[in-house]
Order: C-alpha cells, then sequence, then structure tokens
C-alpha cells in the first residue's frame, strides 16, 4: 500500500476535510491479510473499511454481530455531539452521522432516526456550556432554548426547573444490532470473510489459535473485542478496560397518546442530578430510560442479565418527575447490557507495545457505538498507511 508519514492519523484526517485517506491507496501485488477480532461498532466498521481500502481481511467474533452479550447489542443507541469540551468526539460524530447516512443510501436500510436530541439544562451548565463553541465550531445545527421555550415546545416534559436547553436538530437514535447486522452484509458483499469463533493474542511471530482448534495467520491484527480486550490481553489492558452492569428499561405510553412518540419528542438527555437519557418510541418498542451513571464490575461472558428491583423503582421515580403522564406506565422489556470503560472514557486506538503489527481498540465507554463509521475509518487508515494513533487515544496516557 501507498504510505503517508508517520504522524498523529486524526491530524491527516482532519486536515483532508474528513475525506477517507483510503481514497488514495495505490493496490500492491500483495495484498496484506489483517485479521479483525469482534464484530461490534468499532471492529465491524473497521473491517469493512479496511477491506475497501484494499486489505484481505477476516473478521471473526464469538457469538455474532450485535449479540446479547456485545456492548453493541441490543436495539437503540443515541448519537449526539454535544460533548462537553471534549471536541475530538463532536468532530467525529459529525463525521459518522455523514457516513450512517450515506451507508443508508448504499445499503437501502433505515439505521439512523434523525428525531433530534434535547439537552435539559437546570443548575450545572458547565458540560452544555462547553459545548456550545465546539459545536459551532464542526457545523452541528442546534438551537438554544430558554426554559419557557422549552416548556411550550414539549409541554409533556416537567420543565419547571429546566433552565435552558440545547436542541441537536440533526441528532437522534441508531438501531444498534440492526445495524451491526447490515455492516457485517456490507462487508461479505465487499469479499470480506467472516468467521464465529473465539481466538487468543497471538504470540510473537505466531498465528492466532482459534477455538476450532484451527490457525488464523494475519500480516497485521486488529482486536476490538470491546468488554473481552482486558481479559485477552491484560498485560498490556488489563483493567483499562472495565466491563459495568447498565440496565435499560422500556416503558409504555398511553393508548392513542401521541406525546411520547418519536413525531413529538426528540432523545432527550438530562443532567439534573446526573446523566440519564431515553428515546421516545424505538420504532414501537417503548419509552426508553436509561441512567448512565457507571454500574457494578460486570462479567459480560457470565454474568446473569436480570433487571434489579431497585434500578427499576429509580427509573419509574425519574420517569413520573420528568414526564408526570407516565407515572404509571408498565414496564414492556429491561435489559441488562454493559459499558466497556477506560478510566478516562476515550477511547483506546494504539499499537500493542510490543508487537508493532497488532492494535488494540476499545474503552468505548457507553458512547462509543456512535462513532462506529467514523472510528473503523480512522483505524484502517492507520493500518493499512502505517500511521500513529492519536496521543488522546494512546495507550501512553496512562503511564505505563
Amino acid at each position: 500500500m501507498k504510505r503517508i508519514p508517520r504522524r498523529s492519523f486524526l491530524e491527516a484526517w482532519a486536515a483532508s476535510a474528513a475525506l477517507p485517506l483510503l481514497k488514495g491507496f495505490v493496490p500492491m501485488k500483495h495484498k496484506p491479510h489483517v485479521v479483525v477480532v469482534g464484530a461490534g461498532a468499532f471492529g465491524g466498521w473497521t473491517a469493512l473499511y479496511l477491506r475497501r481500502g484494499g486489505a484481505r481481511v477476516t473478521l471473526v467474533d464469538a457469538w455474532g454481530p450485535g449479540n446479547a452479550r456485545a456492548s453493541s447489542g441490543g436495539e437503540t443507541r443515541v448519537i449526539r455531539a454535544t460533548y462537553g469540551p471534549r471536541a475530538v468526539y463532536t468532530h467525529l460524530t459529525m463525521r459518522a452521522l455523514a457516513l450512517w447516512r450515506e451507508h443508508e443510501r448504499r445499503w437501502k436500510q433505515r439505521l439512523l432516526h434523525p428525531i433530534g436530541v434535547l439537552w435539559l439544562v437546570e443548575d450545572d451548565e458547565s458540560y452544555e456550556k462547553a459545548a456550545l463553541p465546539i459545536l459551532k465550531e464542526a457545523g452541528c445545527r442546534f438551537d438554544e432554548l430558554t426554559g419557557a421555550e422549552t416548556a411550550k415546545r414539549y409541554p409533556q416534559i416537567n420543565c419547571a426547573r429546566v433552565r435552558w436547553a440545547i436542541f441537536e436538530r440533526d441528532g437522534g437514535y441508531l438501531t444498534a444490532r440492526r445495524a451491526c447486522a447490515a455492516v457485517l452484509e456490507g462487508f461479505l458483499a465487499a469479499g470480506g470473510v467472516y468467521r464465529q469463533v473465539a481466538v487468543q493474542p497471538p504470540a510473537p511471530g505466531e498465528a492466532v489459535r482459534c477455538s476450532d482448534g484451527s490457525d488464523l495467520a494475519g500480516d497485521a491484527y486488529v482486536f476490538a473485542c470491546g468488554p473481552w480486550l482486558g481479559k485477552l490481553f491484560p498485560d498490556v489492558i488489563g483493567d483499562r478496560v472495565r466491563a459495568t452492569r447498565q440496565e435499560v428499561f422500556f416503558f409504555g405510553t398511553p393508548p392513542g397518546d401521541a406525546r411520547f412518540t418519536e413525531e413529538a419528542l426528540p432523545v432527550w438527555a438530562d443532567h439534573a442530578n446526573h446523566f440519564i437519557y431515553g428515546i421516545p418510541g424505538n420504532e414501537w418498542r417503548g419509552f426508553k430510560v436509561a441512567d448512565d451513571a457507571r454500574g457494578p464490575v460486570f462479567d459480560p461472558t457470565a454474568g446473569e442479565r436480570l433487571p434489579s428491583p431497585e434500578a427499576l423503582r429509580s427509573a419509574r421515580d425519574y420517569l413520573a418527575f420528568r414526564f408526570p403522564a407516565l407515572k404509571d406506565a408498565p414496564l414492556l422489556e429491561a435489559r441488562v447490557c454493559q459499558y466497556e470503560n477506560s478510566p478516562d472514557e476515550h477511547f483506546i486506538v494504539d499499537r500493542h507495545p510490543r508487537a508493532d503489527h497488532v492494535w488494540l481498540v476499545g474503552g468505548g465507554s457507553g458512547h462509543g457505538f456512535k462513532h462506529g463509521p467514523a472510528l473503523g475509518e480512522l483505524v484502517a487508515g492507520l493500518v493499512l498507511t502505517d500511521g500513529a494513533a492519536d496521543p488522546q487515544f494512546r495507550l501512553s496516557r496512562f503511564g505505563r
């Protein structure tokens, strides 16, 4: 492949107005074989962009893309550009939005529901205030609303203590499990190979050993295995990626009541006491309520996924306060998923410190799914151009 100077790929990516650098590649006679481990939001999109960049790619996953154990599983995910002072994720979101739209057209599937995202501000406004200039600079379309304007526009929300709000016009939600399946289909259509096996990391100079007893040799490896990244690389990653138990509830709205549909209400994000968010409608699945506070440490492989009475009671109490008409709404469905958190909630994108051809990608920290296409484009560029990971994502930030 044609190589570019080793520098911050994020710099190069931004300098190119977020156009994929893969367009400039000149295919070599020998196509490198890249093995991608993990078919979730990070791994699936990375495999797709590697294949489009000319590599031979084998994508593997122990249980399949968007499976019930995966951090990318479940029905829906929020896509939003407000990230307080963390500008890198605002820019990644804007690139991801363009790529989600592009792939909807390409695949003729609806994956993005751009119903908007409403940020409710009560006392502590530091997060939202820090985001405003970044949203403007990134070209995000948004409105600033007073508390009174918010209450008038959305009377179904209790805005008694809401002082102001941000409404992101291009935000909304994504269909998560369906999107993972669509990425796999696109990858296979592009000539990629998928295998459903578990693997162990390669020893220096050796191939990956698969659970079916076979070996899988590659010129490069990308491990994007979500909450299992720390277990596969205990010496390098270890508890720098920790899985936490997160509970999500879907409530039933009154029959025929249009106030809580996607047509009448956007995704909402509430920083009043701590971060609680929700999605109306969810393609008729129910009114989703989730608490972003990190739950207890969780085993993503063997952990039982039964919702707790305490979390359900907390969700009901919140619903009764913020959406009074849903005070007695019945529970339709509940899920126990997990976040795979890094200590600072920044992504991890870096080479293995003792194996230059092995890339480690993870630390989605509950906000990574939306960025999948942009991050996959970025990681593929790093692998195919011998690029340097951005310092914000490197392992060295943890001190060893």
